[in-house]
């Protein structure tokens, strides 16, 4: 990702004042520094020898998670134990940002905390399937919207110490109601609030989903740099 700026790939109706993706990259992915080297600073190479693995056995599948456990061997050439937790889907969130700069966020109970958080619409796209569509489906299953404008704002790694995790985060605009129902497991509670009121509350650690508050921060950047259609920046930022 660019210190200077994360560029966005965008779908719909300002998809033409956007950079063409280049050649053999996939339609919905992000150009940051990665794809451009000469701009990369020098303090972002690799430094270090890479991890080696010596064995490894899988000792816990379902259909959403692997869990592996390595004979390791550890960058200063120490043998090490490692697990790795690998995810069977890519995770997915999205800023659905109405025209009068609200948003719309869910609340739930959640399993591995067992507390309730409200976050943004997030859900699971499995490898292989374009996380754009996944985007679509969770936000129509969520929050019943669909949206005219899509944009890929950020790519992230979910806790990689020990989980091999992307997440892939959409900016949501042009929003209309349409059909969806959520899966059968979810509870949901739905609230459309101010952008700067959900902004303020991530940060304060009232929703501390890592998605959520690294997805509004990225927002507001937007904003600030001027990426954004100038009404909604404006309300964004009163």
């Amino acid at each position: 990702m660019s210190p200077k700026r994360c560029k966005s790939q965008t779908y719909g109706r300002d998809a033409a004042a956007t950079r063409p993706v280049a050649a053999g990259r996939p339609r919905w992915g992000i150009s940051d520094l990665a794809d451009e080297p000469d701009r990369k600073p020098a303090w972002l190479r690799p430094h270090g020898k890479p991890w080696g693995v010596s064995s490894s056995k899988v000792v816990y599948d379902n259909p959403w998670i692997t869990l592996t456990e390595y004979q390791a061997i550890a960058p200063t050439g120490r043998p090490a134990l490692y697990g790795k937790v690998g995810f069977k889907n890519q995770a997915i969130g999205i800023v659905p940002l109405h025209d009068d700069g609200t948003v719309t966020l869910v609340g739930q109970n959640r399993f591995s905390l067992a507390n309730y958080s409200w976050e943004l619409p997030e859900g699971g796209a499995p490898h292989g399937e374009d996380p754009l569509d996944g985007a679509k489906r969770e936000l129509a299953e969520e929050v019943g919207l669909q949206a005219a404008d899509w944009r890929l704002i950020l790519r992230m790694e979910l806790s990689n110490s020990v989980t091999d995790e992307i997440a892939y985060g959409f900016l949501a605009m042009g929003l209309s109601p349409t059909a969806g129902e959520p899966d059968e497991t979810e509870d949901f509670a739905v609230a459309r609030v101010p952008f700067r009121e959900a902004l303020d509350a991530a940060t304060a650690g009232h929703m501390p989903d890592a998605i959520t508050v690294a997805l509004l921060l990225r927002t507001h950047h937007m904003a600030v740099r001027g990426e954004l259609p100038a009404d909604l920046a404006a309300l964004i930022l009163a």
